[in-house]
């Protein structure tokens, strides 16, 4: 229905007068109509979930509420005035701005470019992760190298390696490999590094050139360091070594020697290698390292240059043997215990001194000293296990009292110093040492040897000893 021709009473137009009623119903439906825009014909959405339950319910309701409207306005017109005959139309209904109710937003349909690769069974990496164009087969490292100089040596440490140093004054440098743990030193450059020695004339450590050809001299001491659980030999566990295998690569443009081993620790095995410059007394030793940084390895070997430093050894072997340390360079005596002398288990505790002189003519630039008790009758036993003496062995430092290994376990580690440990002795020069001594009371009655040594810094290998004196306690109870 239309306002275009209404129908209005009056002779001159055609078919019944509109009554008052009908004219309000007319204008009502037209003001309603009015309001109906093109965007109010969208298709509806489809019926979902509890709209399609509720739609008969709003269907029903709606003639309803129509019939109410219809009652309300006749019972308006019946009272009211009939001002609805005159011709004038009605003013259009008032205009209501309304926002668009919010609808789901679709998403966007995947365009072949973005889905192509998907669609192939291509892997595209996160964003954030790792480019795979970093990696390179074979475990070779990528990335800049790290100069460093060592002791007059020039190497190039490779990316994700890390240098370690033992000690401001140490002979050795550890490279610690990228799979080596975050809280490792060089102390754990047995397996998980590479290690340079850089000796002075006349004071060799290990390894030395005579290690090489040894069986055992991929390490002499006792020693299981296997990745990820590099330990001491347990009771029963035992180590055997095949080699050396040996070659005569040029290191540093200089006639160099390589030696291999393959070695077992009870069930578990692994590769040592060491590379030797004798003319400057340079060595490169990789114990345990993983398969995977051989690479890594291999690059440090090669970027080594001695070009800086002098020739440490003279070509003779006479001259050799007279530059090398012996056991009687350095006189040890221990005062305030004696030989014989009676220890009560848990009595006050005994306080004594070690001194260390240097009788040669060579000036050494370290030297440890290696106190502690040895194993006796009286020692504690489990089954399958080395303990200690039962005790406590302190050495008086400028800060006071520090703690040192009662006696040897399984391993070496009793034999390892830190760098405020070791000194320096010229020719005629001396050090004394304070040390107290406490036996615990797991610490049964017997002859217990009391050891002082004078030893070059412990890395590994064969203990370099340079003097040493010893005395028997008698303990009681």
């Amino acid at each position: 229905m239309t306002d275009e021709f209404p129908r209005s009473g009056g002779a001159d137009r055609d078919g019944p007068a509109e009554t008052p009623m009908e004219r309000l119903l007319r204008e009502a439906m037209a003001a309603r109509t009015s309001v109906i825009t093109p965007h109010s014909l969208r298709p509806a959405a489809p019926p979902k979930g509890r709209v399609r339950r509720l739609r008969p319910v709003y269907l029903t309701a709606v003639p309803i509420f129509a019939l109410a409207a219809s009652a309300a306005i006749g019972l308006l017109a019946f009272h009211g005035d009939p001002v609805a005959k005159r011709d004038v139309p009605p003013p259009p209904a008032a205009s209501l701005t309304v926002s668009p109710s919010p609808t789901a937003t679709a998403s966007p349909t995947a365009t072949p470019s973005a889905t192509g690769s998907a669609a192939a069974g291509t892997d595209t990496p996160a964003a954030g992760s790792p480019s795979t164009a970093s990696r390179s087969t074979g475990g070779a490292p990528t990335g800049p190298s790290t100069p460093v100089e060592f002791r007059g040596v020039k190497l190039k440490v490779p990316a994700g390696w890390r240098v370690q140093p033992y000690g401001k004054a140490d002979l050795h440098l550890c490279v610690l490999s990228p799979g080596a743990p975050q809280t490792a030193t060089a102390q754990d450059c047995r397996p998980y590094g590479v290690d340079l020695a850089v000796f002075d004339p006349g004071s060799p450590g290990w390894p030395a050139v005579e290690d090489l050809d040894a069986q055992s001299g991929w390490g002499h001491q006792p020693d299981c360091p296997v990745w990820g659980n590099p330990h001491p030999p347990a009771a029963g566990e035992s180590v055997k070594a095949v080699g050396p295998t040996k070659s005569t690569p040029t290191v540093a443009g200089r006639p160099g020697v390589r030696s291999q081993w393959q070695v077992t620790c009870g069930q578990d095995a692994f590769t040592a290698q060491v590379w030797a410059v004798p003319q400057d007394q340079v060595f490169v030793s990789a114990v345990g390292l993983k398969d995977d940084y051989q690479a890594g390895l291999a690059s440090i070997v090669d970027s080594l240059d001695v070009g800086d430093r002098e020739s440490t050894l003279s070509a003779t072997p006479a001259a050799n043997d007279s530059a090398a340390p012996t056991a009687n360079d350095i006189a040890v005596s221990i005062d305030g215990l004696t030989t014989g002398q009676s220890l009560r288990v848990g009595s006050a505790v005994a306080t004594f001194t070690v001194t260390f002189q240097n009788t040669s003519q060579h000036a050494y630039a370290q030297v440890e000293p290696l106190v502690f008790t040895d194993r006796y009758a009286g020692t504690p036993t489990l089954p399958g296990t080395q303990l200690p003496n039962d005790g406590k062995l302190e050495r008086q430092t400028d800060s006071g009292w520090t703690t040192k290994p009662m006696s040897p376990d399984a391993g070496m580690a009793y034999a390892q110093a830190s760098d405020q440990d070791l000194f320096a002795l010229a020719p005629g020069q001396r050090r004394t040492l304070t040390y107290r001594l406490t036996m615990g009371p797991k610490s049964g009655p017997g002859d217990m040897p009391l050891r002082a040594q004078a030893v070059l810094p412990y890395h590994g290998g064969d203990l370099t000893a340079l003097g040493h004196q010893d005395i028997s306690l008698k303990l009681v109870w």
